[in-house]
């Protein structure tokens, strides 16, 4: 198991720790096999505090494997419940930065769409009108900055359904780079796509005061033109 140094820690207590994810590690374990972040955390917690034994670790919501940025995970069974629950009720405040081949048209707007995904090749469809099985998605985004050909486009989803991001940006003919599932040309050399949580506001699960936390993009050639 990687040592805690692994685990880029952006903010923790007793209660919740937060972490900056990168692409290509899965949040939670599936049949590949894979040590997933969860895992992870729970070693750095282990090592860290030199905790004997199990170490409890609620994983409170996901980012596909190709995603980077900001994972909330809960240290406690009482914090995994209070943060689950915001999440259910969408109290809680996500922003996603996605670069993009061409500049959204209009440059912000909403989007809601019908989703339907497609279980046996893990894709998801972007429908304008509802159907039986479909899910309502909506998201806010707007256009920050673009330079050399390559767009910079926020992200506010206010649902948060598998693929949402990605097949919704789609849809405005603006695949995300490196997303080849969802229209891009080409792959990343490190096989990621350029779609990151940068920014997440919730509840404190204890203390009841608001917490933002900030996730830096990753710094390859893709993002550097962005980095604040």
């Amino acid at each position: 198991m990687p040592a805690p140094a692994a685990l880029d820690v952006l903010f923790e207590d007793n209660h919740i720790l937060v972490v900056n994810k990168p692409s290509g590690v899965l949040v939670q374990g599936d049949e590949t096999g894979d040590v997933p972040l969860s895992e992870l955390a729970k070693e750095y917690v282990r090592q860290k505090y030199q905790k004997p034994g199990n170490v409890f670790m609620g994983v409170v919501h996901r980012l596909d494997r190709p995603v980077s940025g900001v994972v909330l995970l809960a240290k406690t069974s009482k914090a995994l419940s209070r943060l689950n629950e915001q999440f259910r009720l969408h109290t809680t405040k996500k922003v996603y930065w996605a670069l993009t081949l061409r500049a959204p048209n209009p440059e912000k707007g909403t989007l809601v769409h019908w989703l339907v995904k497609d279980a046996a090749r893990n894709t998801t469809k972007a429908l304008t009108q509802e159907k039986p099985g479909s899910q309502r998605a909506e998201l806010s985004y707007s256009l920050l900055k673009g330079t050399a050909g390559r767009f910079l486009v926020e992200v506010r989803p206010v649902t948060g359904r598998p693929h949402q991001i990605r097949v919704q940006l789609a849809s405005l003919k603006c695949p995300i780079i490196g997303d080849l599932r969802y229209g891009a040309p080409e792959p990343l050399p490190n096989k990621s796509i350029c779609l990151h949580a940068r920014e997440l506001g919730f509840e404190h699960p204890v203390l009841k005061t608001w917490v933002t936390v900030q996730a830096p993009p990753p710094s390859i050639a893709a993002w550097l033109p962005f980095l604040p």
